[in-house]
């Protein structure tokens, strides 16, 4: 129904997370009946995506800055690492303001299922930070999600740091606050027990 060039765009957007084809169809469309000042604008700012937005080379988030500026602030804690799969979940642990350490991205964790081994990832990058002769790090808190990809790839990260005498800790596991008994799984159940706490 549509010429090459339109069918091109919608195919590249229906490439996005959680976009289908219909909406990415919409996309398009939008697009075209906006005219070329919205088209300009939008070709403009993937354009300076692309130029300006590299790797940190410390913790391997995206920034216009390399470092980044979380790892550049002196006012962060370098001696403790929060190791995450994806930067949302970094996002998410400092809109808690909970941390002021640094942080290391692994770009999603370890899965046969879907083809992801370590060096998919940027789990070498972590052990040679850690490893690194100038090294400050003194704590690694590993924060993936508790399911098998997660749980698999922190097993791999303690194995390969096992003769390091860095501390392993992870964040604690159990029921959220409000969260009713009757609706929750097994393993958070199990893993709230084993977690309580003196009160």
């Amino acid at each position: 129904m549509f010429d090459p060039s339109i069918q091109k765009l919608i195919t590249a957007f229906s490439r996005l997370p959680s976009v289908g084809p219909k909406t990415a169809e919409r996309f398009v469309l939008y697009l075209l009946r906006t005219g070329k000042g919205e088209v300009g604008q939008l070709t403009a700012a993937l354009s300076n995506l692309v130029n300006t937005v590299k790797s940190c080379g410390l913790c391997q988030n995206f920034s216009e800055h390399n470092p980044c500026h979380i790892c550049s602030n002196p006012k962060r804690d370098k001696s403790t690492v929060c190791v995450v799969a994806q930067i949302p979940e970094a996002s998410a642990i400092e809109k808690s303001g909970a941390y002021t350490g640094v942080y290391h991205i692994l770009r999603g964790t370890i899965d046969a299922i879907e083809g992801t081994m370590p060096r998919h990832l940027k789990i070498q990058e972590l052990i040679n930070r850690v490893k690194a002769s100038d090294s400050k790090v003194r704590e690694i808190i590993l924060a993936l999600n508790p399911d098998i990809p997660g749980e698999t790839t922190m097993l791999y990260i303690q194995k390969e740091l096992s003769d390091s005498t860095v501390k392993i800790s992870r964040l604690a596991r159990g029921l959220p606050i409000g969260a009713d008994l009757s609706y929750a799984d097994e393993v958070t159940l199990t893993s709230a027990m084993k977690e309580r706490k003196e009160i």
